[in-house]
């Protein structure tokens, strides 16, 4: 009778604790919390990858990618340029509410990098709150400093490895900087707040390629994390300007204008590169259990003698880098979660830098902020198309340039030379479900659209004391 009464209370245990899991505020949406991994290039446009019709460049890796994962035709950036570009992804506001509305802005009297607020929250602190270890390596370019405890340590990141510039970085100083260092070869670097100085007998990044140091640091951050839930945030330099890739190989011998070789090159070792960390999660058993983004900050660059057309880099976009029209903001995006994002998958499903913050939340099984703009895509790599929720409207500002833009289902809005007529300039209008390249500015014939448009406009500015459009002035 004991042995029963004592099977019966074990049952009893048993039903609790399946109910309270079932009912639990937490409840999984996800099988398993995955280990989350975000590698973005730079400058890397919407028609570089063989998987978005590119056919002189070789990105064999990329493209494996996609057949394994899901490609999106519809991701926008966070911006046309680095620096907004990156603040909107980090922390899931749109470029009318995110602290940064350009590369360089009003910091201290100077033409500087802007520092996040001190406490800001980024995607890595949600994170981290859920339990994940946060790794930043590569690229940062959104400023910071440890006195102000606004670099990437004090930002929701466990550990972090860049050769971003601990102190105040202004447009004088870059200037100075660049005379003296080599691209892409750096004679320094930052390992969480240590400044780590190459020397020659160090085996170290002043005699690698920082693309190679970056893959390597991302390689060891992985193997030292493999038995934890982990988040990486890995940022690529290539291609941005200059060309400076680790070789010419395997385009030396090419018939093609130097400058366009080493474009090519830089954009086949970021593919390859992209090999070693696939390689890396199968070789740790833990291939299954990590999802990983790949995608670019902004469009292709037209800069130091890159000519964006010669392989075509917008595919049928128009615009490239700081242009608001989709070439510039457009970028590719690949998914890959074996079992979980259906292989093989295309989405035709419009989305933006700002909706990361809530989808690695829903990731992590833990409550994503409010106060965002973002919208989770999870419903959408799962193939819930029914389940996934879809934006009014998104929206771009960019102060420095004087432009704003709105996409608002097929329609887009871009307003040009804000800084010279204020919010009087007028708005061109694109039909983009019939002109994909957005060269029939159709306006005049739709004044209901454009007035909603400029409405928006008005709306989601929110005027910024470090980015300001000149007649705010």
């Amino acid at each position: 009778m004991i042995q029963f009464k004592n099977h019966v209370i074990i049952y009893v245990f048993i039903l609790l604790g399946f109910s309270y899991s079932c009912n639990s505020k937490n409840e999984k949406t996800v099988p398993d919390n995955p280990n989350i991994i975000f590698v973005m290039a730079d400058d890397l446009g919407y028609g570089d990858l063989g998987c978005y019709g590119q056919t002189m460049l070789k990105t064999p890796n990329l493209d494996k990618m996609a057949k394994e994962g899901m490609r999106f035709t519809e991701c926008y950036a966070g911006n046309t340029v680095c620096c907004p570009s990156r603040s909107s992804l980090l922390t899931g506001l749109h470029p009318g509410h995110a602290r940064h509305r350009g590369n360089y802005g009003n910091y201290k009297g100077e033409n500087a990098y802007v520092p996040f607020e001190k406490g800001t929250k980024t995607f890595a602190s949600y994170l981290k709150n859920a339990g994940y270890v946060t790794g930043h390596v590569g690229k940062w370019h959104n400023g910071g400093t440890t006195e102000e405890k606004t670099s990437p340590s004090f930002l929701g990141f466990d550990y972090s490895f860049s050769n971003y510039p601990n102190y105040l970085w202004t447009a004088e100083i870059k200037k100075q900087v660049l005379k003296t260092r080599k691209p892409y070869y750096f004679d320094h670097y930052w390992r969480n707040e240590e400044k780590i100085i190459v020397q020659e007998n160090l085996n170290m990044a002043g005699k690698i390629y920082c693309e190679e140091t970056y893959t390597n640091e991302a390689l060891d951050f992985i193997q030292r994390n493999k038995d934890t839930t982990f988040f990486l945030y890995l940022a690529y330099t290539s291609p941005h300007a200059p060309q400076v890739p680790y070789s010419e190989e395997p385009f030396e011998n090419e018939d093609w204008p130097e400058i366009e070789r080493k474009f090519a090159a830089e954009v086949f070792y970021l593919d390859q590169n992209m090999n070693k960390l696939f390689q890396q999660l199968k070789k740790l058993e833990i291939d299954n259990n990590t999802i990983v983004f790949f995608t670019s900050d902004n469009g292709p660059h037209h800069e130091q003698g890159h000519d964006h057309t010669f392989f075509n880099s917008n595919g049928d976009l128009r615009g490239y880098k700081r242009n608001y029209s989709d070439g510039g903001i457009k970028v590719p995006m690949l998914v890959r979660w074996p079992g979980k994002v259906k292989a093989g998958k295309v989405s035709n499903h419009i989305c933006a830098f700002w909706d990361m913050l809530p989808t690695f939340c829903d990731l992590a099984n833990f409550q994503s902020p409010e106060d965002i703009d973002g919208i989770s895509i999870l419903p959408a790599l799962l193939s819930k198309v029914d389940e996934q929720k879809k934006h009014e409207f998104l929206y771009w500002e960019i102060t420095n340039l004087g432009k704003q833009a709105v996409r608002m289902n097929n329609w887009k809005g871009i307003r040009l030379n804000i800084n010279k007529a204020g919010f009087k300039a007028p708005v061109a209008l694109y039909d983009l479900s019939k002109d994909i390249s957005e060269e029939n500015d159709v306006a005049a014939e739709h004044p209901e659209i454009v007035k909603k448009i400029k409405q928006i406009m008005k709306d989601s500015h929110v005027e910024n004391p470090y980015f300001k459009f000149e007649f705010e002035k």
